[in-house]
């Protein structure tokens, strides 16, 4: 019978990776709308916004500091903004630069309650390096061998991760729908999950980190939620991003993201919470504190 990894740096690793950007940032370049840095650009991508688009982005330059870009003032409306946006965005999309378009927005924000300043292609928010959040349902069941977690195998078309394992229900939290609803519609688009039942899931917290990845700087804030299914419910995928859910022990999960690098990056953060919060990972352990600080980035907004 397998059982709970005991040393904490297989789980700690984990933390390091997604929070790779905190070492680089130095590297991109910001971008700010108004006085409120909302992003941060490769140096690429700040050069090509620089010389081909300068009737959006002005350059501002400081002293010892690196060179940054500001949206014109005079796009003074979110409308004006985002329109502004969708334009570079369909440039860069044509030219091979922008890939995975999902046709759905993602707020630029300055807060997660806060009124977004524009509103972007989904495809772009991990280029243009801004602050997106997300839902994850940790889907697990109560049995007489123990807590036992359905886990997704992502669809191997899928643009991002094909093919790696995931939650039984992840998704991007959109513009114009709460996390709640949110949860929702994912359970019933990804996994078959009914209404009634996906309403059960309970907000438990949230995670945070800023991840260097090949398109940009990741900054990903996500809801997490605990579903507690009945032994006899089995998911189903529905619409195309999961090829298939496998109800695993919480000792194999440990154990697949102590050894293993088969999770989504993100999907082990989540999974280490849940982990913590149900007393599989405990204070006694060294590198318990450390664990569970580098779940949040200081106050996650």
């Amino acid at each position: 019978m397998s059982t709970l990894p005991a040393n904490l740096q297989g789980y700690y690793r984990w933390i390091q990776k997604c929070n790779g950007g905190l070492k680089g940032k130095e590297k991109y370049h910001p971008w700010s709308v108004g006085k409120s840095t909302v992003g941060y650009l490769q140096p690429w991508l700040f050069q090509k916004l620089k010389s081909e688009f300068p009737g959006i982005f002005k350059v501002l330059t400081k002293p010892e500091a690196i060179d940054s870009l500001a949206l014109d003032e005079s796009l003074t409306t979110c409308e004006e903004r985002s329109a502004a946006l969708a334009g570079v965005l369909a440039q860069l999309r044509e030219e091979g630069v922008l890939s995975g378009w999902r046709n759905e927005l993602y707020p630029v924000p300055t807060s997660f309650h806060a009124e977004p300043l524009a509103l972007v292609e989904r495809a772009a928010a991990v280029h243009l390096g801004i602050k997106a959040y997300g839902v994850h349902v940790n889907g697990y069941v109560e049995t007489e061998r123990g807590v036992e977690l359905w886990v997704a195998t992502r669809s191997q078309t899928k643009p991002t991760w094909p093919g790696r394992l995931d939650h039984i229900v992840a998704g991007g939290q959109p513009h114009g729908l709460s996390p709640q609803a949110n949860v929702i519609k994912e359970c019933g688009e990804e996994a078959s999950i009914p209404e009634e039942l996906a309403r059960n899931a309970q907000p438990v917290g949230a995670v945070s980190y800023e991840e260097m990845q090949e398109w940009g700087l990741k900054r990903d804030v996500l809801f997490c939620y605990d579903l507690q299914l009945p032994a006899d419910f089995v998911p189903e995928p529905q619409d195309g991003e999961v090829e298939s859910f496998q109800r695993l022990p919480i000792e194999e999960v440990a154990n697949i993201i102590v050894n293993t690098d088969k999770f989504k990056d993100n999907c082990n953060l989540v999974i280490i919470d849940f982990l913590i919060r149900h007393g599989f990972i405990k204070p006694e352990q060294e590198g318990y504190l450390e664990l569970l600080a580098g779940l949040r980035l200081g106050p996650c907004a």
